[in-house]
């Protein structure tokens, strides 16, 4: 029998740094996973460089059925305090878009600072260990495990969501909120690549690695649906061989059910109309597919004419031909066949109902020795460092209370 203050289980970014904020305040902290090494999601997130927190954050980046929950979370461990944690171990990063900050080398270097920081807090960590039960034990939890039998006085629940099982991922979270008597939300993968029927890829065959920035929304019953006021994103689309992907097509992703259209942009920002016929006039000898040329990537603006077998000279635009054209540059509709799903999806949009938990505390309502905290929960951020974030401020949140 191991008897501790408290077991974490799932050694992520919401788990360790959970674990490490309890151990600093002098609790016994035992951090239990069933994978081989801590922090797989961490080292391959970024293109390995780790997004690890947005300067912009604020709850208006995050989606929950329940939106208010975050808010006590995150303004008490803003995206400033991991910085300087950051900062306090020499990790250099960059800021690659605003509010967006990035390892200069390595995620190893995140990994590394936040297993230092558990060793520093006495935490003890057990990897390659799994758990057979958990329950409740009076004013304690007992859980059985490959290393025999623990009770604790808190067991947290870090376990993460769905998405990208070869990374170890697993519904265990969601199965043991419900054996509680916890509701769990619907999940679905997030912040994941879209695919093409088959119509639409044998069009796009040849277009394998063309990006270009769009605006990008989700039409749902007529109803243009995406962030702000505009209701889409600005961002880049990168074509694939199988669909669309990229930042913007990511970011809509959250929105997007089965059965909803995409209504892509391809020149946002430009009055479409206005500026072909003022082309018409000013070059009227140039054809359609030179002055798209000028303003898309050459293979786009190639099949673009091709899928409508049109590349007239702009002077034979008609005001009717010019009115199509805005719209199929600027509203280009098209029902995507689906998303690559839970192998490529960076998060799990859905999760543990945050309404029977402590936004304090994370702890469970009428049982607060059995606490859930980071992408587990139904909160889920957008693409750019929201993620991890989450994970910090309710990681500390939680193991300051612990």
């Amino acid at each position: 029998m191991t008897q501790t203050d408290v077991v974490v289980i799932g050694a992520g970014a919401a788990g360790l740094m959970c674990a490490l904020t309890a151990g600093y305040a002098g609790r016994r902290v035992l951090l239990i996973d069933h994978a081989n090494k801590p922090g797989k999601k961490i080292l391959m997130s970024g293109g390995g460089r780790c997004n690890f927190t947005n300067l912009a954050t604020t709850p208006a980046n995050f989606f929950s059925a329940n939106p208010g929950f975050c808010i006590s979370a995150l303004k008490r461990y803003r995206p400033e305090h991991f910085v300087e944690l950051v900062e306090r171990h020499g990790v250099d990063y960059v800021e690659k878009a605003p509010g967006q900050l990035f390892c200069s080398e390595s995620a190893r270097d995140i990994v590394q600072l936040l297993l230092t920081e558990c060793e520093w807090a006495l935490v003890e960590i057990a990897l390659k260990t799994s758990i057979t039960s958990v329950e409740r034990r009076g004013d304690g939890m007992r859980l059985q495990t490959s290393l025999g039998c623990i009770d604790a006085g808190a067991v947290v629940v870090a376990t993460g969501g769905l998405s990208i099982p070869t990374m170890g991922a697993t519904g265990f979270g969601y199965d043991l909120a419900r054996q509680f008597g916890l509701n769990v939300t619907e999940t679905r993968a997030a912040l994941v690549p879209f695919t093409l029927t088959s119509q639409w890829k044998e069009r796009a065959a040849g277009l394998a690695g063309v990006a270009c920035d769009v605006g990008v929304s989700v039409i749902r019953d007529g109803t243009r649906l995406g962030p702000g006021r505009d209701r889409r994103y600005l961002e880049p689309m990168l074509f694939t061989h199988r669909g669309f992907s990229g930042p913007g097509m990511l970011q809509i992703s959250s929105y997007w059910q089965p059965g909803d259209e995409l209504e892509i942009d391809l020149l946002p920002g430009e009055p479409i109309g206005e500026a072909l016929a003022q082309a018409r006039t000013a070059t009227p000898k140039r054809r359609l597919s030179t002055w798209l040329g000028e303003r898309l990537p050459k293979r786009l603006a190639s099949a673009l004419t091709e899928w409508h077998g049109e590349d007239p000279a702009l002077a034979e635009l008609s005001n009717a031909l010019i009115e199509a054209w805005s719209h199929r540059l600027g509203q280009w509709r098209l029902k995507p066949a689906g998303t690559e799903g839970w192998r490529t999806a960076e998060v799990t949009l859905g999760g543990v109902d945050t309404q029977a938990i402590s936004s304090k505390t994370f702890e469970v309502d009428g049982l607060p020795q059995l606490r859930f905290i980071g992408e587990v929960l139904d909160v889920t951020g957008e693409l750019g460092g929201y993620n991890f974030q989450w994970a910090w401020a309710s990681g500390v949140a939680c193991g300051q209370s612990l």
